[in-house]
């Protein structure tokens, strides 16, 4: 049983010749490689990558410069010098690539491909959350200038038959020699095989075709891929996105929350306006203790943790005349029921009057890290308990989009391991 729904067509996955760092140029794979530029987009972390060998791909997916001009022009320019000095080169022929991430039990393969874009409406690739417009902006200037797709999105599919092709590739690939190997800082052990038989390239070609996938991290990437593809006469290379594809029948991916700190709401403040509203009741800590209560709450209904006071809050079971008043009725009761619904329309909006601005709420996706924060600045953590992926891929074919940093899906691919060159 394939998972294509309302698609028009499948997925259309196409090999390409990828560029690769040359080991011999650089310190140490593990050492040019870095996190999705959203994850690292604190200056400290850009800082840190920076010094870790003069060659990481961090200068070119977060250039430092004073205007986004200038910043374009100097990731294309590092590029450039790049590929003269010989620091990365292009594969010798086009290839699918198989990806492998491990670590301490956890396996997670998938294909790495150019992916033939199309629109939400066709009803192929399906996004789940929305995105900001600055950002594909500033993320369609760098792709503009570079003329290159920098780092590969994530994106699902679930493939139920035991002997599908594409699945055969993948683990025929893996008992193979592979093209590099390195372990990250991070812990994760990152393989990587380039498929250039042309009869396993057939065999993916065919088992993808009425195929669905859904964009697990990267919507912003996505958005400006297609942004791009509306600039450029068509056929061309800008028809085609550098993605990762898992088939999380096999690999599931992990599904994590993002929690939000709330900069100007003290704890106290925020419990005192939900009074009357929801049930507020302390659990005991520490931290892991309090994050197993929410999980088994979240069973119930919608729960939600506040902490930042030096104590923990569960704050569940909203008035129904609340959620009726604050919630938007033209969407699917799913979407109404999520978490980060509730949180932004009812908790931030009306209760709480919190705008959802960078100097009012910081997004984390760390728990700790969270509660780390709304500590420092007497502000109020507000964790999460994720959202499972068949809710997130249910909605999303019905074409309805999540609250933004609704989930966190993971592991993510490395960047620097493939790029792809779109001249």
């Amino acid at each position: 049983m394939t998972t294509s729904g309302a698609a028009d067509h499948g997925l259309r996955l196409l090999p390409f010749p990828g560029l690769r760092y040359v080991p011999e140029r650089v310190g140490s794979l593990a050492a040019v490689t870095s996190p999705p530029y959203d994850v690292v987009v604190r200056p400290d972390g850009v800082d840190y990558l920076e010094s870790a060998d003069p060659h990481n791909i961090v200068r070119l997916i977060l250039p430092q410069a004073a205007t986004p001009a200038a910043r374009n022009e100097q990731a294309a320019r590092t590029l450039r010098d790049w590929l003269a000095a010989g620091v990365l080169s292009a594969d010798p022929e086009p290839a699918l690539y198989v990806y492998e991430q491990s670590k301490a039990g956890m396996l997670q393969r998938g294909l790495i491909g150019a992916l033939a874009l199309s629109s939400a409406d066709a009803g192929v690739v399906l996004p789940h959350e929305d995105v900001m417009p600055d950002v594909v902006t500033d993320r369609a200037g760098l792709m503009r200038a570079t003329s290159a797709n920098l780092e590969p999105l994530l994106l699902t599919y679930r493939s139920e038959e035991p002997d599908a092709a594409a699945a055969q590739v993948v683990a025929a690939a893996a008992r193979r020699s592979p093209l590099l190997e390195t372990t990250t800082e991070d812990g994760f052990r990152h393989r990587l095989w380039a498929v250039t038989d042309p009869a396993e390239l057939a065999a993916v070609t065919a088992d993808l075709g009425d195929r669905q996938a859904l964009i697990a991290d990267g919507h912003h990437r996505w958005a400006t891929y297609l942004r791009l593809q509306e600039e450029h006469a068509s056929p061309t290379a800008w028809d085609f996105g550098l993605v990762l594809l898992v088939d999380t029948a096999r690999y599931p991916l992990q599904v994590r929350a993002i929690h939000r700190m709330l900069r100007r709401l003290p704890v106290a403040d925020a419990l005192a306006a939900l009074d009357g509203q929801f049930r507020v009741r302390p659990v005991d800590g520490p931290l892991p203790l309090a994050l197993e209560v929410l999980a088994d709450a979240s069973e119930r209904g919608n729960a939600f943790l506040l902490t930042g006071d030096g104590g923990f809050h569960l704050v569940t079971d909203p008035a129904p005349a609340l959620l009726d008043r604050t919630v938007r009725h033209d969407r699917p009761e799913a979407w109404r029921r999520l978490d980060a619904t509730v949180l932004h329309a009812t908790l931030l909006d009306a209760l709480w009057d919190v705008p959802d601005a960078p100097d009012h709420i910081a997004y984390i996706h760390d728990a700790a890290a969270t509660v780390a924060m709304a500590e420092r600045h007497n502000g109020t953590a507000v964790l999460l308990h994720p959202v499972r992926e068949e809710v997130v891929r249910d909605l999303a074919r019905q074409g309805v989009t999540m609250p933004r940093k609704s989930t966190s899906f993971g592991p993510k691919p490395a960047t620097g391991l493939v790029l792809r060159s779109l001249d």
